[in-house]
C-alpha cells in the first residue's frame, strides 16, 4: 500500500478512534442544540449512507458549527438564511426552525429572518420556507398542548 492509499482509507475510515471521537462530539452539540430531531437525522442514515450520518455529526456540528466566533442564536440565524436561499430543503430548514426555537429565536424574529431572506432569494422561497415555520410551530403548540393535558391529569391524581 503507497502512502497516499493509507492516506486516503485512514480519511475514509469513519469507524477510526479519531472519527469516532469526532463523531461523538458532534453528536454531543447536535444533541443540545436540535434535541431528538437531529438524531432522528443521523439514524435515519444509519441503512443507507452511515458515513453521510458520521459527516454530518463529526463535520457540521463537531468541527463548524461548535467553532467560536458566533453564538447559537447567530449560527441558526445564518442557517434559516442559507436553507430558505438554497430552497428544496423543507425537511432540512424545519430541523433547524426547530432548532433555532430550542436556542431561544422567538417565532417573530424566525418569520422576520426568512422575510428578510425573501428580499435576496425570491418569494417563492421565502413562502416555502413561512409554510415548513408554520409546520413546524404548530407540531409544538401540540407538543405544549399535549404536555399541558399531561400535567394536569398528573396534578388531580389520574391518568
Amino acid at each position: 500500500m503507497t502512502a497516499a492509499t493509507a492516506q486516503s482509507t485512514a480519511q475514509h475510515d469513519i469507524d477510526s478512534p479519531e472519527s469516532l471521537a469526532r463523531r461523538r462530539h458532534g453528536q454531543s452539540v447536535l444533541s443540545r442544540i436540535d434535541g431528538h430531531a437531529g438524531e432522528a437525522v443521523i439514524d435515519s442514515l444509519a441503512d443507507i449512507s452511515p458515513a453521510l450520518g458520521h459527516h454530518v455529526a463529526a463535520f457540521a456540528f463537531g468541527d463548524i458549527y461548535d467553532r467560536p466566533g458566533l453564538d447559537p442564536r447567530s449560527r441558526q440565524l445564518v442557517t434559516l438564511g442559507a436553507l430558505t436561499a438554497l430552497g428544496g430543503c423543507e425537511p432540512q430548514l424545519k430541523v433547524h426552525i426547530g432548532a433555532a426555537l430550542n436556542v431561544g429565536i422567538s417565532r417573530e424574529e424566525i418569520t422576520e429572518a426568512l422575510l428578510h431572506a425573501a428580499v435576496y432569494c425570491g418569494f417563492p422561497r421565502a413562502l416555502n420556507a413561512t409554510t415548513a415555520a408554520r409546520e413546524v410551530f404548530a407540531d409544538r403548540d401540540r407538543d405544549d398542548d399535549s404536555n399541558s393535558n399531561d400535567s394536569d391529569s398528573d396534578s388531580n391524581g389520574t391518568r
